[in-house]
């Protein structure tokens, strides 16, 4: 018997009254105005910075007017963010790298969330640790870590986790955003070798664009265009994790509260990267929506940083540490070693 699909407000987990939202998004809306300035004005990573204000706010979650507007803001307009990172995608991107770097590339994706997943249980890590560490270190760091959240299933450990990959990754994108540049001059590596590195291997897209360019400006857009191409992969990936999910009976939901067959941020996502690939959408729309994908994912964040007590995250232990840097290094050496063998 095919069941009716739940109510979007149920669906989603919207109050009816949306004025009930306004303060706790205000305040996750002031937290990501104040990241911004701190990395405009003092180069810190605006995710973490989003992430850091928002831990100090914790109070805010645990009651009174601002909780529901930090749940929603958490949940859907992260989940809003990431179906506009689509915006930025284009099949033309593919094209102009060629089949070897590509090939090459994916391959990094999928094999540092196979090492991830055997890491995690060789650590005695649960999967849900491995797919989110694995993903976000492969794919974009902290948008791959949310989007990725967004379809596992939750448990005790979910926030305290997600608060972890995301920290992690962003620190780990900023010294590889210092460190990768050297490592590419003391392996030889010509300028595009050298973008294809940095951007097959740096986490997120800004300690991307900061390391190439900061080589070359050949070097600056290849590896722009090889991190993009990375964030291709958030869509499928993440339809993959939600599928298999769903096939093992894992999602934690009852059948009446099941979510979608495919989230319809992925569905979304798919949409405008489509659209942007046969040139629907203007130049300037595409780099509006990609700009405002950034700034969802910031107020998301804060958000999630408003929700998580600070004592949780001490609480995820050494193994996760060691696990999200071992896939950080699986990650690099890989790359470099493919490199050497094709170029």
């Amino acid at each position: 018997m095919v069941q009716s699909p739940a109510p979007f407000a149920a669906r989603f987990r919207m109050p009816q009254n949306l004025g009930s939202l306004l303060p706790g998004f205000s305040v996750a809306l002031v937290i990501g105005i104040a990241a911004q300035f701190l990395s405009d004005h003092y180069g810190a990573p605006a995710m973490l910075m989003a992430l850091l204000l928002g831990i100090a706010f914790h109070f805010l979650a645990e009651e009174g007017r601002c909780v529901p507007g930090i749940n929603v803001t958490a949940r859907t307009v992260l989940r809003f963010g990431v179906a506009l990172l689509g915006a930025r995608i284009s099949v033309d991107l593919l094209i102009g790298l060629g089949a070897p770097l590509i090939v090459l590339t994916i391959a990094g994706v999928v094999l540092t969330i196979l090492f991830g997943l055997i890491g995690a249980r060789l650590l005695g890590r649960g999967w849900r640790f491995a797919l989110l560490t694995g993903g976000s270190v492969a794919i974009c760091g902290a948008s791959a870590a949310m989007a990725i959240a967004a379809v596992l299933p939750k448990n005790e450990h979910s926030e305290s986790n997600l608060i972890f990959t995301v920290l992690s990754v962003t620190v780990l994108s900023t010294i590889a955003m210092i460190v990768y540049p050297l490592v590419t001059t003391l392996a030889g590596l010509d300028p595009l070798a050298t973008g294809v590195f940095l951007g097959g291997t740096i986490h997120d897209v800004a300690q991307v664009v900061g390391a190439g360019f900061s080589v070359s400006e050949e070097t600056g857009e290849t590896a722009t265009l090889v991190k993009l191409i990375r964030v291709t992969m958030l869509a499928p990936v993440v339809l993959c994790f939600a599928l298999a999910i769903r096939a093992r009976g894992q999602t934690g939901e009852t059948a009446e509260a099941r979510p979608p067959l495919i989230p319809g941020f992925v569905l979304a996502f798919l949409a405008l990267a489509a659209l942007n690939s046969i040139g629907v959408v203007p130049a300037a729309v595409s780099d509006f929506l990609g700009d405002l994908s950034r700034w969802a994912l910031l107020v998301a964040i804060a958000a999630v940083g408003m929700k998580t007590a600070l004592r949780t995250i001490l609480d995820v232990g050494g193994q996760a540490i060691v696990l999200i840097v071992a896939e950080t290094v699986f990650l690099a050496v890989f790359i470099l070693i493919g490199l050497h063998w094709l170029t």
